[in-house]
């Protein structure tokens, strides 16, 4: 994989804009760019969340992951892709027929000059990947057969309409709120979603939870950050200096945080874990999304640094303190990591960058944007998944039982084992 991506990387100086108006140079940039999405979840979510996990769920963390991944290409293909990107309807939601079942998806795209058809294809990795993101915070405990409705219902009613409210044309991108690969739309949206239904089925009857794998867990967090430059960069939407910034900006946020994770955890228990620099990782990575593409260098070091101490605080303080048990950190590391990233942006955009201009800019108001789109965004998220909770827990019931729980999910639900001699 890593080879044929170098020779499609080195070949785009091969590539021009041919008659018909397709450049195939970004063609092949976002080809490029949806293939790293992809591997970003399957085998990269899954690899990081199965190796946090406890080894007799192992095979069951990675079955949400996989799941996930085909059910949501499906909703995404049937409507969720209108819902998101349809006609605006009020600033809330698109039209949900436009593109009903792909119909109308074709021809050369005049804004972004290559096909339609893979646009759709790059915005379905993004909702694949935010579904999947949520499975992080109730692994050990929730029903298989929840999972799979859940996957189905939150991927229409909820991830379309938020991504249409900024992406779409909606009410935030009216507002110019900014998110340049999905502050609000995958990570806040994903985090408050996560720790809803990690509420909603309650604590594990083992709740520590010490990682089966550790280097699975850095084998994931390595394939995260390789198939995040697909994810940032790749939202540029083309092959150009924005997402050169990006790209750079993801490399350095993720480096500053990082090392702010191990500084902090250095400090505090005076050890520097694995998985806490891994952790470190993912919250740099979350933290730079909405930022990617809108501000410099030194200013996505700045909200690296920032972003891992508070994500950190919420992980080995906060968490302890009142109860929850969102089981691998998805609120404390997505939730709260996109939620300092997004506000951030709205101080460090610099307008050189990609026009956008932050409070250190001239522009406090677009802080106020920013915290706007968050709150609205896990309002939304709060209700529609606690909503679809009390649907699914009245029709098929949450949480495995007791009795399976402690056997194992991957001998009770998928009746295999990861460790079978």
């Amino acid at each position: 994989m890593g080879i044929l991506l170098l020779l499609l990387i080195f070949s785009f100086p091969l590539f021009a804009s041919e008659g018909n108006g397709l450049d195939t140079g970004n063609t092949t940039w976002m080809l490029i760019s949806s293939a790293l999405v992809v591997f970003m979840t399957v085998p990269g979510l899954a690899l990081f969340y199965g190796g946090l996990d406890k080894s007799k769920s192992i095979l069951n963390t990675l079955a949400m992951s996989l799941v996930s991944f085909a059910l949501v290409s499906l909703t995404w293909f049937f409507m969720g892709y209108s819902l998101a990107y349809g006609k605006d309807l009020g600033g809330f939601v698109g039209n949900p027929f436009q593109y009903f079942m792909g119909k109308g998806i074709k021809g050369i795209n005049p804004d972004t000059h290559y096909p339609a058809l893979l646009d759709f294809m790059f915005q379905l990795t993004f909702a694949t990947i935010t579904t999947a993101l949520i499975s992080g915070a109730v692994v050990g405990r929730m029903k298989f057969s929840s999972w799979v409705l859940f996957s189905i219902l939150w991927s229409l009613l909820v991830y379309p309409e938020v991504a249409h409210w900024v992406w779409g044309g909606g009410f935030l991108a009216k507002d110019g709120a900014l998110d340049f690969a999905g502050g609000t739309v995958v990570h806040i949206n994903a985090g408050i979603s996560a720790l809803v239904l990690s509420l909603l089925l309650g604590k594990r009857k083992e709740p520590y939870l010490v990682p089966n794998n550790i280097p699975l867990v850095v084998l994931g967090s390595g394939i995260l950050w390789f198939g995040w430059f697909g994810f940032n960069a790749g939202s540029a939407l083309s092959a150009d200096e924005v997402a050169v910034y990006a790209m750079v900006n993801t490399t350095l946020a993720t480096s500053s945080s990082m090392l702010s994770w191990m500084l902090v955890e250095w400090l505090v228990s005076k050890k520097p874990t694995v998985v806490g620099m891994a952790s470190g990782i993912i919250t740099g990575l979350v933290a730079i999304t909405p930022a990617a593409g809108f501000v410099n260098p030194t200013g996505s070091i700045i909200i690296g640094f920032l972003s891992s101490p508070v994500s950190y605080y919420m992980v080995a303080k906060v968490k302890g303190k009142f109860g929850y048990d969102d089981a691998l950190d998805v609120f404390g590391i997505h939730g709260v990591a996109g939620i300092v990233g997004a506000i951030l942006t709205g101080v460090f955009a610099n307008p050189e960058v990609n026009g956008a201009k932050g409070l250190l800019y001239g522009n406090p108001e677009q802080v106020l944007i920013q915290i706007k789109g968050v709150l609205a965004t896990i309002l939304y998220s709060a209700l529609l998944t606690f909503l679809i909770g009390l649907i699914l827990k009245a029709l098929l019931g949450l949480r495995v039982s007791e009795e399976e729980e402690t056997y194992g999910l991957d001998e009770s639900l998928h009746g295999e084992s990861a460790y079978k001699i």
